[in-house]
């Protein structure tokens, strides 16, 4: 706040007390690159043909907000940009709402899920997901798996019932994803 402030922007307030701005203050433009306004273009793109609604939902709104914050004379590279993802298989259906699943991420909540394997053997487990990777045909979730006390990876399309649970599991989600990616390197 106090750099701020030595830029001259008008601020008023107090540590621990919360911070107001000025009225009439306009803060400068968002300066985003040609490549950048693309980039964004298309990940939002990709996303919104390929997430679920929740997610897809936000990549359309996204665009149209960072659309709205440029510059006029930038609009037409998010508007009429000249890439798009292309995709000839459609996305393998679940069985429930995706962004149920991206909460429990977010809030550390334990997962039961009911799943079938690529053999139709079916099993229930409590899981503490800690990523979902979306690939161009399914969605996968990486997840401890409580009962093989290790991490598995779960098929969206595969989960029959998911229901997000109240507990919460006891580690960091960052601290899981470390480990999960130390699981997943190979060794020298």
């Amino acid at each position: 706040m106090a750099e701020l402030v030595a830029q001259r922007v008008p601020i008023r307030g107090e540590a621990g007390m919360g911070y107001v701005l000025e009225a009439g203050y306009d803060m400068p433009p968002l300066m985003l690159t040609h490549d950048e306004l693309e980039a964004a273009a298309l990940g939002a793109a990709w996303v919104a043909r390929r997430g679920d609604p929740s997610l897809a939902r936000g990549a359309r709104d996204l665009i149209a907000k960072i659309t709205q914050s440029i510059p006029a004379p930038l609009r037409p590279i998010l508007l009429d940009v000249g890439l798009k993802p292309l995709s000839f298989k459609p996305v393998a259906a679940g069985s429930f709402d995706v962004s149920e699943l991206r909460g429990a991420i977010r809030d550390r909540h334990k997962v039961a899920i009911s799943y079938e394997d690529a053999d139709q053997r079916s099993s229930t487990r409590t899981i503490w997901p800690i990523f979902i990777g979306y690939t161009e045909e399914v969605r996968v979730i990486a997840a401890w798996c409580e009962w093989r006390r290790d991490f598995r990876h779960f098929r969206t399309d595969r989960i029959r019932s998911l229901q997000v649970m109240e507990e919460r599991y006891p580690e960091r989600t960052a601290v899981l994803r470390k480990r999960w990616v130390a699981s997943h390197t190979p060794k020298p």
